[in-house]
């Protein structure tokens, strides 16, 4: 456990050294990269042991702090999501060195120091055991996020992204706050994790409290209509960011319900019940949005909508199957969700990586001005094919295993339930099939419109590979992919801990599970066989028959250009235009052409979130306008504001003397 906190202080300190000392910016960069990645170090050994052994590792330390303690643990659930923050982290810090060397030097800097923050603030928020520690963690981890999001990028999109995260990050924080206070009331006024499982759950209006919890870790997971601030801050967040925060820190907030679930005991059916419902309407608007996205970084966002409405659905119906004693249900929806953890991780932080190479290489993130970029960026290209097959939950790669799951979850419910029950699960069957098959389409679009066909703008058809620092994490995050697909069964095997934690010893053996999916792993080795010597097939072919180079039928144009191709909108038009609801498609403006002999004619699109157009927008605009009427009470004069405090003081008091009127 010390090493664990060590790194965090570690981390902690090469920060504070990038800030104050101001190194030069290739040695901080290097500098940081090397403490991140032995710090993932540190963490991998200790929380490999503590799932293969099932070990739990404490360590406390003095922390004057009224009501804190800094308490840290390491248990199964913990060491969970350690490893793929850990590695995940380390990955992206040596990215960040090669993403970041030919930028502004101060603000490289501001990178770095907001980048360890972020990373020591997830590791302690994993450790931590006490709440006022948690808070304080999930408070780093929340600003840090803010200032990589905000100061990453110079521009005014940046800064508009930054608030709206901040906003909703601390709405976010207040709940938990409210979440942590009522539960340490309950215990005494204890606020270690230990006397809340204890006692926390006691008198307790559990109705209220799993709202706020809902509320404050569901902010950081994006479920929905919380989600609102994630695809703004990916797309405008530098590009190992986003793969950090979309594969890492997201899901912290599917482990702080899982922490919750831990501290209260167990859930009733009903919890379930609305997780389930939260995630699968998640699932299908993330990836509806998805779909007509012209801005490359904001699809793979609105993936990661999906991706997580996907893992509130597996936990769902892990609360529910336990609520009802169903064990089939319950373990296969959490080993979904738990596995799709690990695989998220995998294939978004590829997907991230490999558009922060296009950005790097093209320096635009806009659909309609990239193409062609397989043939000169192969590497990235290949990279992020195998991230769109992985994501779009295709075989024989990782992301089919954890669906699969979630697939034998809502049959088993489907067959074993009463009628209603048993529709409402076929439904969602069928609903979370139509979430694959809208993956499929977004990702064929993705990869079409940007890497196949001829560039759209010179910076496209100027695009070269970069060095191995911009592509090597890449690399190494498709080979997760590949491995993942093909050992899913062994990442079960390590996460039986933490069934054991959720879900209780009589409900926590996963061998059924392991068993369904031996078939899903030889399928995925069989299936990469076959791709490997065809491949080397038609290479040899390709080889012996020589390059031929000839034009394609161009319709009849005797002189066709690049912009007869299919454009990102025209891709998507069918799916955006006829099949989605209209609240959903993108608004499209033509004006009307006037005259005889009309002249140049105009077409725009906009592709905006329904709830922040329709919703949070005109609620906080109103908001404002309220709020600013209380302008007046600002007077500068020390005298009102004395009386200001001193009517609330009485008011306080009348409120407590109305309340304890009658008792002894």
């Amino acid at each position: 456990m010390s090493a664990i906190a060590g790194a965090i202080a570690l981390v902690l300190l090469v920060g504070l050294v990038t800030a104050f000392v101001r190194p030069a910016p290739r040695s901080a960069a290097r500098a940081n990269a090397l403490v991140i990645a032995v710090a993932a170090v540190a963490c991998a050994g200790p929380a490999w042991r503590a799932l293969a052994r099932g070990e739990s590792l404490a360590l406390s330390l003095p922390w004057p702090v009224p009501g804190g303690a800094f308490a840290v643990a390491l248990d199964p659930l913990s060491a969970f999501f350690l490893l793929p923050v850990a590695a995940l982290s380390a990955l992206c810090a040596v990215y960040a060195v090669g993403y970041l060397a030919h930028g502004d030097a101060r603000r490289s800097r501001t990178i770095w120091v907001c980048f360890d923050a972020l990373v020591a603030g997830m590791l302690l928020v994993l450790i931590a055991r006490n709440a006022v520690l948690f808070v304080v963690a999930w408070e780093l981890m929340s600003l840090a996020a803010w200032g990589l999001v905000a100061f990453g990028q110079p521009g005014a999109e940046a800064r508009r992204a930054g608030w709206i995260y901040l906003v909703a990050a601390h709405a976010g924080s207040v709940a938990l706050l409210l979440v942590f206070a009522i539960l340490a009331d309950a215990a005494a006024g204890q606020a270690s994790f230990d006397a809340i499982a204890a006692h926390g759950a006691l008198a307790v209006p559990g109705a209220w409290l799993l709202a706020l919890g809902l509320l404050g870790f569901g902010v950081k997971a994006g479920v929905i209509p919380l989600h609102v601030w994630l695809p703004e801050a990916h797309a405008a967040a530098p590009s190992h960011v986003s793969a950090l925060m979309s594969g890492a820190m997201v899901t912290l907030g599917l482990y702080g319900l899982l922490r919750l679930a831990v501290l209260l005991g167990p859930l009733p059916a009903s919890a379930g019940l609305v997780l389930a419902a939260l995630g699968l309407g998640g699932a299908l608007l993330g990836i509806a949005l998805a779909v007509h996205q012209r801005d490359l970084k904001r699809a793979l966002a609105y993936s990661s909508v999906e991706n997580l409405g996907l893992m509130t659905l597996g936990l769902g119906l892990a609360v529910f199957g336990a609520a009802r004693g169903d064990a089939a249900v319950a373990l296969f929806g959490l080993m979904g969700a738990l596995l799709h953890v690990w695989n998220h991780a995998a294939m978004k932080g590829l997907l991230f990586l490999a558009a922060g190479n296009v950005v790097h290489a093209a320096g635009t993130r806009d659909l309609e001005r990239l193409g062609g970029l397989l043939r000169r960026l192969p590497v990235t290209g290949a990279c992020f094919v195998l991230g769109a097959v992985a994501i779009s939950g295709l075989p024989p790669l990782n992301g089919f295993a954890s669906e699969w799951l979630l697939y034998r979850a809502l049959t088993d419910l489907a067959l074993g339930a009463a009628a209603t029950t048993g529709v409402v699960a076929y439904l969602a069957a069928a609903l979370l099939a139509l979430v694959g098959g809208l993956a499929a389409a977004c990702f064929v679009r993705l990869v079409g419109i940007a890497f196949l066909g001829e560039p759209r703008s010179a910076e496209a058809g100027a695009a070269r590979e970069g060095d191995a620092l911009l592509w090597g994490p890449a690399v190494l995050l498709g080979a997760a992919c590949v491995l993942l697909a093909l050992l899913p069964g062994a990442v079960v095997r390590l996460a039986e801990p933490v069934a054991g934690q959720l879900l209780g010893p009589g409900l926590a053996s996963t061998a059924a599970v392991q068993r369904a999916l031996t078939p899903i792993g030889v399928a995925a080795g069989v299936g990469w066989a076959a791709f490997l010597v065809g491949a080397a097939l038609v290479a040899g072919w390709l080889r012996a028959r020589g390059r031929r180079t000839q034009e394609t039928w161009a319709c009849g144009y005797a002189q066709p250009s690049v912009r007869m191709q299919y454009t990102a909108r025209s891709f998507s038009e069918l799916l955006a235009a006829r099949f989605l609801p209209r609240w959903l498609a993108p608004r499209v403006r033509v004006p009307m052409l006037e005259g005889c002999f009309p002249g140049s004619a105009t077409l725009a699109s906009e592709e905006r979130d329904p709830l922040t157009a329709g919703v949070y927008e005109p609620l906080f605009s109103a908001l404002a306008v309220r709020f600013a009427r209380l302008r007046g009470l600002q007077q500068g004069n020390a005298h009102a504001y004395l009386a200001y405090i001193l009517s609330a003081v009485l008011v306080a008091l009348a409120w407590i003397s109305w309340r304890t009127r009658g008792l002894p």
